[in-house]
Order: structure tokens, then sequence, then C-alpha cells
């Protein structure tokens, strides 16, 4: 059928319009206040350098937040939800397991980065820096494209959870979605990324435990995991699943799923490693902090998913009786609304259109300040006008924002009336991008890669993908649609032959033409930009702006810092190596090779192992970067309230002295001793 009986749409189209609009202009205002207050309070003016590396000095907590909140996208919570539907409990783990990886290896990345290029503002300079401009070139294609289908992802499954839950038009959602999003990214660049990241965290992780508590505690029809068990083995006596063991809902052996968790995780790697928004965020992280806030945030987003979609993808299969949901609206997200309806009516519309939306315009943000990083200066000031100063890079950087969310609200509508849903695009952006994450991860970790690997190993692996991709739908159903080439076979060919290829192209290029042997010398020479015009502007002395001197640390603590790094670095690549096999091994092959069917006793220790988890990760990253925090924000909040009864502080950057108005000082008269202050914080 068309859809069930939910899709009579349980809210009206002014509350859609009011979601997208008024909670869009509520954010943005809320953070046009944000940044008015640490421009105020904190000299966090908003040149060049803060726009974009939020002063490369945020702590590992709101980095982990902010990682969490990046990656939990709507695919995050409707893919997952699907999934769980089509295969049962393998489908939740598959797509936490098979994303939650790549952020734990990422972190070896960011420390690598920070190493490697710590003045750098993207990627995509560290590319240059090393190879020039065939292969920066190269990658700036790779990179952008993964923007775009990670951007058309989220407005193309957001509109269409506001369609069926609202009936608002979906292109009129995906041109109302990012006009908040845009707002306060503009007018707080990163650093209103990293706040609205939280927030939208907080009421995400909320919302999921009350889905959470409703299915397994409280639930009229539901309301334990014992008889969510019992429906699911009805379940699975009505309509059997081909390839699991016994047709059961509730086994790890899952053919299918495994197919899909090869593709996720290939997938994946290319939406993490070459998306310039993840390495903002390590580019953004104070040194010491971007290792810890990688790991903790990958560990803290494996709950979201694999509990989320165990709860609500099941709890559709529980709830739908004997009619089932079209092959049409699973692709398009549509299992999650289905169930909270099911489950909460009224309010679980209301909670799903609210996630929904935190979850779409969080990682939307993050988009806009990836793209529009690599638009000022990877474009503009690299090939257009080199000698650009902070004013005019600004400008750039708010124009690509504007001019990226117009460029894809259009796009994003075009694919909606194709026929082309958030599940296509999710199966189909490795088979597109992941050629380039071997020749793009070997940039920062082997000296050896030559230019002619890095620039030749992309373009053909999407050609041998393509080819892969499309060969297997023609040989498999003779026919080219959304639904042959969107297939799992198919898809699973292609993904593989993209991220695999380049294992073969690269050291047949590199030792062909002869390895480069790199130094790293030219990415430690990537410079800040001068931001001295809009400092001047702004009336604020340019050393009290974080991120705008560009070394601040004597000798002895600049090798205590690379000692730090390098120590750093040898964890995360332990860690990260164990944790990769406990995700990818330990904990999934066992349990598919054995067939195990569950127990109702372990389902509910599977159930209740989530909850727990997800407690977990409401501690790190909600409680603990608040805990980070508290010195700045009892700072600040104090400084407020004196300003509020006419006490204006005199401001140094990390400090402030409460003085009378008359007496605050300015810029010219704040002494060497104070700048030395304002270095060292």
């Amino acid at each position: 059928m068309s859809g069930p009986e939910f899709f009579a749409v349980p809210l009206s189209k002014g509350f859609g319009y009011g979601i997208a609009l008024g909670l869009g202009f509520a954010f943005a205002l809320l953070m046009i206040f944000i940044t008015w207050a640490l421009k105020r309070y904190q000299n966090e003016v908003q040149t060049s350098e803060m726009f974009s590396t939020a002063g490369r000095s945020v702590k590992s907590g709101l980095v982990a937040a902010a990682v969490v909140s990046s990656w939990t996208w709507a695919a995050t919570l409707l893919q997952s939800s699907s999934v769980a539907y089509m295969y049962g409990v393998s489908g939740p783990f598959y797509y936490a397991s098979g994303a939650t990886v790549q952020i734990l290896l990422f972190a070896t990345l960011a420390i690598e980065l920070k190493r490697r290029a710590p003045n750098a503002h993207t990627f995509l300079e560290v590319v240059r820096a090393r190879y020039g401009t065939t292969v920066h070139v190269v990658f700036i294609v790779f990179c952008l494209m993964t923007n775009v289908l990670v951007t058309a992802m989220l407005l193309t499954g957001g509109s269409a959870v506001l369609t069926a839950l609202t009936g608002i038009s979906t292109a009129a959602g995906c041109f109302l979605l990012p006009i908040g999003v845009v707002l306060y990214t503009v007018f707080g660049g990163i650093k209103a990324t990293f706040l609205t990241d939280y927030m939208h965290t907080v009421v995400i992780l909320v919302i999921i435990f009350l889905f959470a508590f409703s299915a397994y505690a409280t639930n009229a029809e539901l309301g334990s995991p014992g008889k969510v068990y019992d429906a699911l083995v009805a379940a699975a006596n009505r309509h059997p699943v081909d390839g699991n063991a016994e047709g059961s809902y509730l086994t790890m052996r899952s053919k299918e799923g495994a197919i899909f968790w090869i593709i996720n995780l290939i997938g994946n790697f290319g939406t993490v490693f070459l998306d310039n928004g993840y390495y903002n965020k390590a580019i953004a992280a104070s040194p010491v902090h971007a290792f810890p806030g990688y790991v903790i945030g990958g560990l803290c987003w494996f709950a979201i998913p694999w509990l989320c979609a165990t709860t609500m993808g099941l709890a559709a299969l529980a709830l739908e009786g004997t009619e089932r949901m079209s092959n049409a609206d699973v692709s398009a997200g549509l299992v999650l609304p289905f169930a909270a309806v099911k489950l909460l009516g009224y309010s679980g519309a209301v909670a799903t259109t609210l996630m929904i939306f935190m979850a779409v315009t969080s990682a939307f943000s993050a988009q806009l300040i990836a793209v529009s990083s690599v638009f000022t200066y990877d474009i503009f000031q690299a090939y257009i006008e080199p000698t650009a100063k902070g004013k005019k890079l600004v400008w750039i950087s708010h124009a690509s924002c504007i001019v990226y969310s117009i460029i894809m609200a259009g796009f994003a509508t075009g694919l909606h009336y194709a026929g082309v849903g958030m599940g296509y695009l999710y199966l189909l952006m490795g088979v597109i991008i992941s050629s380039a994450v071997i020749p793009g991860a070997m940039t920062l970790l082997w000296k050896g890669q030559n230019w002619i690997a890095a620039a030749a190993s992309p373009p053909l692996g999407m050609a041998v993908s393509l080819t892969a991709w499309l060969v297997t739908t023609k040989t498999q159903y003779g026919t080219f649609t959304v639904e042959t080439t969107g297939a799992n076979y198919p898809m699973l060919a292609g993904n593989v032959a993209a991220l695999l290829s380049p294992i073969v192209f690269v050291p047949v290029f590199t030792y062909a033409f002869g390895p480069q042997n790199y130094d790293y010398v030219s990415m430690q020479q990537i410079s800040r930009v001068d931001d001295t015009d809009v400092a001047t502007a702004a009336h604020v002395d340019i050393e009290l702006i974080p991120g705008e001197v560009q070394s601040n640390l004597t000798p002895a603590e600049a090798e205590k810092e690379a000692k730090l790094l390098n120590r750093a670095a040898f964890y995360s690549r332990n860690l990260t190596i164990f944790m990769t096999l406990a995700m990818m091994i330990l904990w999934p092959i066992p349990m598919y090779g054995s067939s195990y069917v569950f127990s109702k006793k372990f389902f509910t220790g599977w159930v209740v192992v989530g909850l727990i988890w997800l407690f977990c990760t409401f501690f790190g990253v909600v409680i603990f970067p608040l805990w980070e925090g508290r010195k700045s924000i009892v700072r600040v909040v104090r400084m407020m309230a004196r300003d509020a009864v006419g006490k204006k502080p005199s401001l140094y950057h990390g400090r402030a002295e409460e003085t009378h108005p008359s007496s605050a000082a300015t810029p010219t008269e704040i002494t060497e001793k104070d700048k030395a202050a304002v270095a060292y914080s």
C-alpha cells in the first residue's frame, strides 16, 4: 500500500511551517545574541580565522558534542530505522558499527593534521601544500561532491518527514529548512555551529529516551522488552525475512543486513574522510583536545542509531499489523515517523518533527561551514585573490553559505521529483566518492605517495566503481531504474570497487614514478589570515582575538605541546585499532557465524545495554562539555550581570577586570604584560 494508516497526516501545515521557519529563526536569534556576547565579553570578533576555526581553542567535550550532532543527520535516525524494519536487530547494529569506525579512525587523522599543519584552515590546503594545483583541484571536486551528496540527503530526508507528518509540500521543506541555519551560521561561524550542535544533541537525546521508555516501559500495547520480543516473533511468522536465520528479526545472521553493513562501512569512509566539516572540527579543536574529542564523540554516537533504530524500527514491525509499508516509504525514511505516531500519537508526531529538524539543521550547518571554507581558502584565496585579507574573506564565506544553500535546495527538490530519495543517495555516496579516501588519508600518513598517485587514483577508482555498479545492475536486472540501480548487490559492487581500487592504483603509480619522500615542511608553512582590518573596524586589538596570533608558545611550551601531540598520536593509533577490531570483528562476527536467534532474556539485555550506553552518551556530550566550560560560562554570566547594572568590564581574552565605564581600557592602553597573559591563556 502507499503507506500505513499513519499517513493521514497527524499535524497541520501551520505546525510544519512553524517548525521550519519559526524554530529556525528562534535559533538564529539565539545565536546572534550569543555571538554578540562572545564578542563583547571574550573578544571573539568574527574575523576570517574565528569564522572558520573558532580560534583553534575548542575543548574535547564540545568537539565530541559537535561530532555527535554533525554525524546525527537525517540518515542516522531515518535510514537506521529503515534497516531495522527490513532486517531486524542486525540492522541498527550494522548501521551503528559501520559508521562509528570511521569517526574513531579519523581521530588519528585529526592528530596528524594538528601535528603536520597547525595553521591550516581546510584539509584541501594541506593537499595543495604537498602536491600542488593538479591534485588540489581533483580533491576539491571530490570533497564538494561529498558535501553535495550529504546535503541532498539531509534535505530530501528531512523534507520527506515534514511532508508526511504535516502535509507541507516537499519542495517547500527543501527551501525553508535551510533559512534559519544560514542566518545563524553567517552570524556566528563555526562557533555557532558548535553551540547549536550542542543544543540540538540535547533535544535529540531526550526524544530518543522518550521513544525508548515508551516502547519498553509505558506503551499500552508494547510496554516491555518481553512484549516487543513476542510481537517480533509474531511478525516473523507473518512475513519471515529472506536470508535471516530462521527468517527471524531477532538474529544477527542476516545476509542482506551484512551486505548493507559493507555498503554502509565503505560509503561512510567517504562522508567522514572527504567532508571538510570533520577537518574543520579538528582544526577548531585545541591541539591536545582533538583526539579525545573524536574518540568520545565516536563512542557516544554509537548508541544513538543503535538504540533509536532498535526502538523505532522494531516498534514499527511490532505495531504495523498485517499490512506492510511500501518499499518507497521505507526508502524515504518514513519508518521512524510511523512508529512514533503508533507509539505516542500526536505527541510522537511532534517529537519526530522536532528531532528530524534538529538532526537536519545541525548537520546542514556543518556542511555550510565546510563548503564556505573550501570556497574561501581553496578557491578564492588560492586562485582568485591570494592577497585577500580578513574582511574580504569573511564576505566570501558569508556569500558562499547563502549561494550554496539556494543551489542545494533546488537540487534536492529536483531529486524529489525524479523519485530519488534519501535511502538511494545513502547507498550511492560510496560509489561516487570513496575512491578518494585512501589517497586523501595517505596525504597525512605516508610520505611516499607522489602527486601522480594522489591525482590519478580518485578518478580512476571512480571509473572502476561506476563500471562495477552499472555492469552488476545490467547483469542482474537487465534494465536501469532507480529500483534496480539502488538494489543491494549493484551498490555493494560499486562501493567495494570505489574504496579498494586505490589500494592497487596508489602503490603502482607511486613506485612506477618514484616515491615522493615528503618532509611535511610545506604543510608547516601554511599561514593564518591577516585579519587586522576586521579587528581595527571592531576596535579590538588583533592580539586579543583568539586564534589570531601565529605562535604564542615559548620553546619549552612548544616542546611540551609536541610531546603531548606525539603521545596522543600513539594512543590514537592503538585505541582506534582496538575499537575497530571490537566493532567489526569481536562483537558481530561470532554472532553472525553462530546463527544465534535471540532469546527473550538476551533481547532484554540487548535493550538494557543500549539504554545504559545512551545514558553514557548523555554524560559525554551534554554534562561533560558544561563541566569543561564551567569557568568561561560563569565568567561571561558574571560580566553580563555587571554590565546590566552599569559596571562595564575591561576585557582581556580569558579574564576580565570589573571597572566603572569611565575607566574601561581601550585597545591602545593594553600593556605588553596583558598581551603576554592573553598569549599564555
